[in-house]
């Protein structure tokens, strides 16, 4: 899908608010509001929008340990990755996971509610996957930017 000006003005409104009114975006947008909801509904069956939703804050659920896992796996065959990835898709305490070059294999963003609860995700759940041969943890100290906009 090709993008125009508009489109990204549009994108760029919602993922500031993504409440924000159908008038309202698309008075801030400088269109009517039935030409609006036609391109918003084309970005979203595009694609371009996958979904929307709330930005929480961790701590004040109290899930303060924050952490970088860098996982290598024993063997890369599809059914033991396979595995690994429905495993890890279906474990609340990883908020994201990403299959990267370099000397690990996988890099999971992981949150828990303290260092003993993060222990036993790694005692209970991730050194039992067959896969996984090795994890590094490095713990978030400080969060400088998230959520960050994507730009076109």
């Amino acid at each position: 899908m090709q993008l125009d000006d508009r489109d990204i003005q549009i994108l760029t409104h919602l993922q500031k608010d993504c409440r924000v009114s159908n008038a309202d975006l698309a008075q801030a947008v400088g269109m009517s509001a039935s030409a609006l909801w036609r391109r918003v509904r084309g970005l979203e069956e595009a694609g371009v929008i996958e979904r929307y939703g709330a930005v929480v804050d961790p701590a004040r659920l109290d899930l303060g340990f924050h952490a970088i896992v860098h996982v290598q796996l024993t063997r890369h065959e599809q059914h033991r990755l396979d595995e690994f990835i429905r495993a890890v898709g279906r474990r609340p305490e990883v908020q994201e996971c990403y299959a990267t070059t370099g000397q690990s294999d996988y890099h999971l963003r992981v949150l828990c509610r303290d260092l003993d609860a993060y222990n036993r995700f790694l005692e209970d759940f991730l050194f039992r996957l067959p896969a996984v041969d090795s994890a590094q943890t490095n713990v978030v100290l400080r969060t400088i930017k998230r959520n960050g906009p994507v730009r076109v």
